[in-house]
């Protein structure tokens, strides 16, 4: 249900998502939909809530944590997992709501990142690492680019870690 949800609430505006097309979608009855969220409201902020997302995307050692990320997003992008952080892109559909699913998204995600990073600057080296994995999202989500596509997970790695190491750590990475 909550899959479906995420979907509905990706592709379309609140105002014209419905709890039987998400219930359609899941193969589930409108009232089961509404036995377990009560309302579209409430179905609405348990999609835009990043907790169990950041807590996975961030689950790796200060200095893997790079590639962790990395890895965690294409996994996601390739249908293995559920999207971490990308549908935040889609909060903009949402004028009702949207303010406080971009709340939450810089509270449990952002602002849980830089609470992770050592030395100065990190709430701005947080922003600019998640902007960074939002724009390898949304190369492969919506615009999938052909050539980045093609290649090999630890591939796509191997580029993006000297893009991020720097952000997360503050400093150059040592390797792989």
């Amino acid at each position: 249900m909550l899959a479906a949800a995420r979907r509905a609430f990706a592709r379309h505006a609140y105002a014209d998502t419905t709890i039987a097309a998400i219930a359609a979608d899941a193969g589930v009855s409108p009232a089961l939909v509404m036995k377990y969220y009560g309302s579209k409201e409430q179905l609405f902020t348990q999609v835009f809530t990043f907790d169990a997302d950041a807590t996975a995307l961030f689950d790796a050692p200060l200095d893997r944590l790079a590639r962790h990320m990395v890895l965690h997003l294409l996994a996601t992008q390739r249908g293995q997992t559920r999207d971490p952080i990308l549908r935040i892109a889609f909060s903009r559909h949402h004028l009702e709501l949207g303010g406080q699913a971009r709340a939450n998204f810089r509270t449990q995600v952002i602002d849980a990142l830089a609470a992770r990073l050592p030395g100065p600057g990190a709430p701005l080296r947080a922003e600019m690492a998640v902007g960074v994995l939002l724009g390898l999202g949304a190369l492969y989500a919506t615009v999938q680019a052909d050539q980045l596509t093609r290649l090999d997970p630890d591939e796509v790695a191997d580029l993006y870690v000297p893009l991020l190491y720097p952000l997360l750590c503050g400093e150059a990475p040592t390797d792989r």
